[in-house]
């Protein structure tokens, strides 16, 4: 009676870990199925150590992947979290060092803030970035022109969720879902409503069968993850 049971107990928990196992693979083939397109989530002016890790957690908890594009100053203040986003399957782009109108700056000042970005990336172990977005989606051929000697994609987007401005919760969903396919949002890791909204942001594109992507350096819009 003992080896009996003892047997039930293996056969039941090997067909657990069976069943575990089937639904582990399973999942990323229905959920890749169901993706009809993708958009790219990307979210500025991080990293820190009071946003980073509840923005990470949440997008993990909902299945979410995005592009955080990283201020320097902030990249070398906050290495840990730079690894962090690594870690979490997330991308990492390059947001300038301070933030400046660079359209105001020298070349020299751009190459600067550009250049010890990358560095700092890098050094905290994000990789070393292929897209840049340029402080308030302001550019020029010379802010291009430097981008492009660091082989960096200049990305900016299609619908802002105007988080930065104090949109709701409810309201950076709606911008989520005037989402199509390749195309790119912006966010931000610092509102709280923008925390909040990542749970309804992931059922929205569920609903319309649109899966967050990667950006490509190649075109500059959302597709397949390809790592």
């Amino acid at each position: 009676m003992q080896l009996s049971s003892r047997s039930l107990v293996a056969t039941t928990a090997v067909a657990g870990l069976a069943m575990a196992s089937t639904l582990a693979l399973g999942a990323p083939v229905s959920h890749a199925a169901a993706c009809s397109g993708y958009v790219g989530l990307t979210f500025d002016d991080g990293p820190s150590a009071n946003h980073t890790p509840a923005l990470l957690n949440a997008l993990k908890q909902n299945g979410l992947r995005a592009t955080m594009f990283n201020e320097g100053q902030y990249a070398a203040a906050y290495p840990a979290q730079v690894r962090a986003e690594a870690n979490a399957g997330m991308w990492i782009g390059n947001h300038s060092y301070t933030h400046p109108h660079l359209v105001q700056q020298s070349q020299t000042q751009i190459d600067s803030e550009i250049s010890r970005t990358q560095q700092a990336i890098a050094a905290a172990g994000g990789g070393t970035p292929k897209l840049f977005r340029p402080p308030y989606g302001e550019t020029n051929t010379t802010v291009r022109a430097v981008a492009a000697k660091y082989g960096l994609t200049q990305i900016v987007w299609d619908v802002d969720s105007q988080d930065w401005n104090g949109a709701s919760t409810d309201a950076i969903v709606q911008a989520v879902s005037r989402l199509a396919n390749g195309q790119i949002i912006l966010m931000h890791e610092w509102p709280a409503n923008t925390l909040a909204a990542v749970p309804g942001i992931a059922r929205t594109l569920a609903a319309k069968g649109l899966c967050a992507g990667m950006i490509s350096p190649q075109t500059g819009r959302a597709v397949a993850p390809t790592a």
